[in-house]
């Protein structure tokens, strides 16, 4: 760790190798390929770090080429790094798109060192000393140690007094619907903060029972109902909205030309976290986290569009703007 001040985000969970595929088609077609890092909870990391903010990633990576990579990587971007070195291999995922508007993304995780991670690997005093402690619910599904850890992890929070926020980011590929919904709907009762898309907050709120066509706000409520004061739900090109300490709150999307939507959620948390800390009001938190994904989604790559605070602050001033004089 680089010994920076304690107080801000503090996050754990599995960062992998990014092999995305260039162009457009399938991918037996495909001649160029880039190499880079992704995973949930770094990239929020990074969207802290990048506006300024102090960010600290808790992981377990291998002991081999891609495991440097990502150690690397995130000390580069400024985020304190508790990377625990493991025997096993450093997960990949690889990414193509195979039409227009159909992106493909597919895992090579099972077994992987990242998905050891155990509650002995978090340092309870780094989690006790944060602003916040961010989880999501990738985390719990890639094992039952993982799942332990989150869980320590949030105990230790809730202890110390540090708001926990908690991004329900399901994965179908991971686990399934009736596996999945009780252990995400207990991490959203003990959390302050939670944010969820329209599919996922019907997930936790019941599945099933919860009409596809039921309005966002109403999803939020009963979101705050579970317990957390600040309940968002995060709607693509619908925007958000929010119930935060019993106030609705409603912000349309930006409009930008998408040019990868992947990592787009975990902007928009960074965004909001980032103007948390920060003491910001909840329609300024709202409005940096709106900014924040829509800025992302412009460039390819997981974490690699997020925005630093001059380029995010000049997005803000005049987000039509084309070209930068």
């Amino acid at each position: 760790m680089t010994g920076r001040p304690a107080g801000g985000l503090v996050t754990l969970g599995e960062t992998m190798g990014l092999v995305a595929a260039d162009g457009i088609g399938p991918l037996e077609y495909a001649r160029g390929f880039s190499f880079g890092i992704g995973g949930a909870e770094s990239n929020v990391a990074v969207g802290v770090a990048r506006l300024d903010g102090r960010a600290t990633w808790i992981g377990r990576v291998g002991a081999d080429a891609t495991g440097d990579l990502v150690a690397r990587r995130l000390a580069a971007e400024g985020v304190d790094t508790v990377a625990v070195r493991d025997p096993g291999f450093t997960g990949l995922m690889v990414r193509h798109r195979r039409s227009g508007g159909a992106l493909h993304v597919d895992y090579h995780r099972a077994g992987s060192a990242g998905s050891r991670l155990a509650p002995a690997d978090v340092p309870d005093a780094v989690v006790a000393a944060a602003g916040v402690l961010h989880v999501t619910g990738i985390t719990p599904a890639l094992s039952d140690s993982a799942r332990d850890a989150v869980r320590h992890a949030v105990r230790v929070a809730r202890a110390a007094g540090v708001p926990v926020s908690v991004d329900v980011n399901h994965r179908a590929k991971l686990w399934d619907r009736a596996t999945a919904a009780p252990v995400l709907r207990e991490l959203v009762e003990q959390a302050d903060i939670v944010f969820a898309g329209p599919a996922e907050a019907r997930l936790v709120l019941g599945g099933a029972g919860q009409p596809a066509g039921q309005p966002a706000a109403e999803l939020a409520r009963a979101l705050a109902a579970l317990g957390p004061a600040e309940a968002v739900v995060k709607d693509g090109a619908n925007g958000c909205t929010a119930v935060i300490d019993g106030d609705r709150h409603d912000l349309p999307a930006v409009a930008v030309t998408v040019v990868d939507p992947v990592g787009a959620g975990d902007a928009f948390v960074a965004g909001y976290l980032t103007a948390r800390l920060a003491g910001a009001s909840p329609a300024e938190r709202l409005r940096t986290a709106i900014a924040v994904g829509a800025y992302a989604v412009t460039v390819p790559g997981d974490c690699e569009g997020l925005p630093r605070r001059a380029e995010l602050d000049a997005f803000l001033s005049t987000p039509d703007d084309d070209v930068a004089r």
